[in-house]
């Protein structure tokens, strides 16, 4: 797979504008990024902009926080997906998770899976938040809701994806579920050792630095 299509190109500031959503479209599309990461309103703007194109939209469900109920975020992803979204990216309810509330983090993530109807799902695990411990669990927790991705950070806490807690993750699934690392990914080096460690996805807002071989300062 060539490298731009490990990139999820993501802005999701709640100051966005459409010009900056259109310019995200059209750098993804210039680039050949495996989708756009927006918030829902922005979804139908996205799915017109790029329906010539291969770029999927991409939308995050219970952001950032995860803490919503069930039936929001399954209510959020329903209208994503008639919206145009080709995949979901949902935030874990944490505190269910360090509460030990496994069968509520499940039950939670398989409200989403069953909403996105065969669409992709990434679970966001917020994992500055987590002991690799729970890292662990949250992960076999995903496997179990039959998530496709288990995803580090949403870029709105306190620190992004590091190499620790990939390898961590990448460990915990055991091939089943993929892995994408979030925030954090700030050079072409970077990005190249979550490769190697086995991130199948990178959510960047540097997408094009990335590209280009510049090193960025941005968080996410």
């Amino acid at each position: 797979m060539k490298k731009s299509k490990y990139i999820d190109h993501t802005l999701l500031k709640p100051q966005a504008t459409q010009k900056q959503i259109l310019k995200l479209c059209e750098e993804a599309k210039q680039y050949d990024f495996a989708s756009v990461c927006v918030n829902p309103g922005w979804v139908k703007f996205c799915a017109n902009e790029l329906k010539d194109s291969d770029v999927m939209v991409c939308t995050v469900i219970g952001f950032p926080l995860g803490a919503t109920t069930s039936e929001s975020k399954a209510f959020e992803t329903r209208q994503a997906i008639e919206n145009g979204a080709d995949e979901i990216d949902m935030v874990m309810n944490i505190g269910a998770l360090k509460d030990q509330n496994y069968d509520l983090v499940i039950s939670d993530v398989k409200a989403v899976v069953e909403a996105a109807q065969g669409k992709c799902v990434k679970v966001i695990l917020e994992t500055c938040l987590l002991t690799d411990e729970e890292i662990v669990k949250a992960c076999d927790c995903c496997v179990k809701a039959q998530a496709t991705f288990v995803k580090t950070s949403t870029g709105f806490s306190t620190e992004g994806a590091n190499p620790h807690v990939v390898k961590v993750m990448v460990d915990a699934v055991k091939g089943a579920c993929k892995v994408k690392a979030a925030g954090g990914v700030k050079t072409p080096q970077d990005m190249d050792e979550m490769i190697k460690i086995g991130a199948d996805r990178i959510g960047t807002s540097s997408g094009v630095a990335l590209m280009s071989g510049e090193n960025v300062n941005s968080f996410y």
